[in-house]
């Protein structure tokens, strides 16, 4: 019998089995869940996810599997999530900075205890950056600044260089941290083994290196509860790290700027009417020599009328996702999403299927009845056999107006959406674009992100311009069209691995985004007009809100939202991963996890088009419920 069950077992069980032992050695957890799979590594709750070795490992990828594991269990044995949260920051390239140099504390405190853990955790490394198009970057807005420093931490903690293929990020930095923090990094050798007292080294580098704008109180902070510490840590070590520090940094905002006397919360929409107030008080007793506030005037076509302005234009850019790279690159970035989702790709697959039957089910259900020609109607045989004189009756199927619609998928580009969270995303995105030209339904695929971090030369022109007070919103917008709506899906297919392409994602101003993608829709020939928006966290550019209030990206958002909603025919859902978008969108959902992104968009789709036809086609006609486009049925 055991010998049966032995020749039964796959060739790396015994591997595996013998790994989760190590790893909850290791981590000083004897409870601790270890899983193999093709998820991204990391722990969260108790579980520790490891690569799925392949059935016939190579040396290298044993030795690559080992490490993951390894850097888990380190995490597991030497990191404390209530210190971590006390002191890091709470978003952006901050944040990001942060967790990269905390990770390669921890890996480097394993690699300095035994050696044979050292080399699993340089294989793990030398694995990572293999896929990687490191070695072309020639500029530091390409080369991500998080990475660049933790491999020199690492570097510095235990004497390891950086991988071959990641020298050039390296290189890149080298000359610009050491300048500035090298100090700092003098120091992180002999604090290693205390958390807080690394901690508050990192944010001395953070400082020094002119990223300290992101800091919040954390310390007053310190007694917050511990389970939502957890799991934002659990997150970072997953990669999807900043979408909830995006939350937490909005939460912050919120109760800074929202909150009246005796803490009573104030709703942010409200905004505009106090500053409308003050307006007026202003200029009582004087002329009002300014032109009254139209009641249709639009924050899409006049956001300037509703307090929300852009220091300049001139650098901001809307370009097809081919213009950014070449045709080689977009294939081997293409190549490589495909590679990197190919488990994933069966479970969209399969809902897309299922969305795609419902939708063909509605394409013709509708009959027209007594008529002279047409499929022979049976049900009303027997008149003609009482009256033989009765002429025959037809009936005939009834095309409704499903193929007259469009759809807008308008993903957000921004550096919280680094890893796991964009290929899912990415991958959603082409397998829906596929089903839905199926079924005779366009699809538009749009991203948004900017073209520098912290301000670009829009911010450059500012302080050449000597800082003027108040300048708005003080980055340049990179606008990416992946998918044009008339494009065949095949033609558009390689231009989606542009979303794999290192240095690509940033920072995210979600108001400006969804006000562009709503007005190419307005411009669209079909009836229906579906917008739908993927993102994980309130609009963020660290420029634009250190020069203006806390909450002036997120304000102008919530003005487009409720213009869309409420006088708009384009019906706009959310789906937010990790952040609550119901606060911002009447049409939305959350998702925890970018692994239910896709179950959440053909579920919304399903649900849109499961709306009975008569009701929609009112709905466009009537103008009174026309502005109601944005609520559910």
């Amino acid at each position: 019998m055991n010998a049966s069950l032995k020749r039964k077992e796959g060739p790396v069980e015994p591997f595996k089995r013998a790994l989760a032992s190590a790893t909850r050695a290791v981590a000083g957890d004897d409870e601790l869940q270890v899983v193999f799979g093709s998820d991204t590594p990391g722990l969260h709750e108790g579980v520790a996810r490891v690569p799925e070795p392949p059935r016939a490992p190579t040396k290298n990828d044993i030795a690559a599997i080992r490490g993951h594991a390894d850097s888990l269990a380190l995490r597991a044995a030497c990191h404390d999530a209530k210190i971590h949260r006390k002191f890091a920051p709470s978003s952006g390239p901050a944040r990001a900075v942060f967790e990269a140099v905390e990770r390669a504390r921890i890996e480097a405190i394993g690699a300095r205890a035994m050696s044979g853990m050292a080399q699993n955790l340089t294989a793990k490394l030398e694995s990572q950056y293999a896929r990687s198009t490191y070695q072309d970057v020639s500029d530091r807005a390409e080369a991500p600044l998080d990475e660049a420093l933790a491999l020199m931490v690492r570097e510095r903690l235990t004497g390891e260089a950086a991988p071959e293929k990641a020298q050039p990020i390296v290189d890149l930095w080298r000359s610009w941290i050491e300048e500035r923090g090298g100090d700092a990094l003098a120091r992180m050798d002999d604090k290693i083994t205390d958390q807080a007292e690394f901690g508050r080294l990192i944010r001395d580098l953070l400082t020094s290196l002119e990223l300290s704008d992101e800091f919040e109180q954390s310390d007053q902070e310190d007694g917050d509860d511990d389970s939502q510490a957890e799991e934002q840590e659990s997150l970072a070590d997953g990669g999807a790290d900043e979408d909830s520090a995006e939350q937490g940094e909005q939460q912050g905002e919120e109760q800074g700027l929202g909150e009246g006397e005796g803490g009573e919360e104030m709703d942010l929409s409200d905004l505009d009417s106090l500053d409308q107030m003050e307006g007026e008080a202003e200029g009582d007793g004087q002329p009002q020599d300014s032109t009254p506030r139209r009641p249709n005037l639009s924050v899409l076509d006049d956001p300037n009328a509703f307090g929300y302005e852009v220091f300049t234009h001139a650098y901001d850019e809307t370009v097809s996702a081919e213009d950014l790279c070449d045709q080689d690159e977009l294939e081997r970035l293409r190549a490589f999403l495909d590679k990197q989702l190919q488990s994933l790709h069966g479970a969209v697959s399969r809902l897309a299927n299922r969305l795609q039957r419902r939708l063909l089910a509605q394409q013709n259900r509708g009959w027209d009845f007594d008529l002279e020609e047409g499929m022979l109607d049976a049900a009303r045989l027997p008149r003609v056999i009482i009256d033989p004189m009765h002429a025959l009756s037809f009936k005939q199927e009834r095309d409704t107006d499903f193929r007259d619609t469009v759809v807008t998928l308008l993903l957000d580009n921004s550096g919280s959406m680094r890893g796991r969270p964009i290929m899912v995303a990415a991958c959603c995105a082409d397998i829906l674009a596929r089903t839905l030209e199926r079924c005779g339904v366009k699809v538009e695929i749009l991203g948004f992100t900017t073209r520098a971090w912290k301000g670009g030369q829009a911010r450059e022109k500012w302080l050449a311009d000597n800082k003027p007070p108040s300048p708005g919103r003080l980055n340049d917008l990179r606008h990416i069209i992946y998918k044009p709506a008339d494009a065949p899906w095949r033609r558009a297919r390689r231009s989606l691995g542009l979303m794999m392409r290192e240095g690509l994602l940033k920072e995210n101003i979600d108001g400006e985004a969804l006000a562009w993608a709503h007005n190419r829709l307005l411009g669209r020939p079909e009836q229906r007009r579906i917008l739908m928006m993927i993102s994980d966290g309130a609009p963020v550019d660290d420029s634009t809100l250190s020069v203006n209030s806390g909450c002036y990206l997120e304000r102008h958002l919530r003005q487009v939202i409720e213009e869309i909603e409420t006088r708009s025919p384009v019906e706009l859902i959310a789906i937010g991963i990790g952040h609550d978008v119901t606060r911002y969108y009447q049409r939305a959902v959350t998702i925890t996890d970018a692994e239910e992104l896709a179950g959440a968009l053909t579920d919304k789709l399903a649900e849109l088009f499961d709306e009975n036809m008569v009701d929609q086609t009112s709905r466009r006609t009537s103008p009174a419920r026309g502005r109601k486009a944005g609520h559910l049925h």
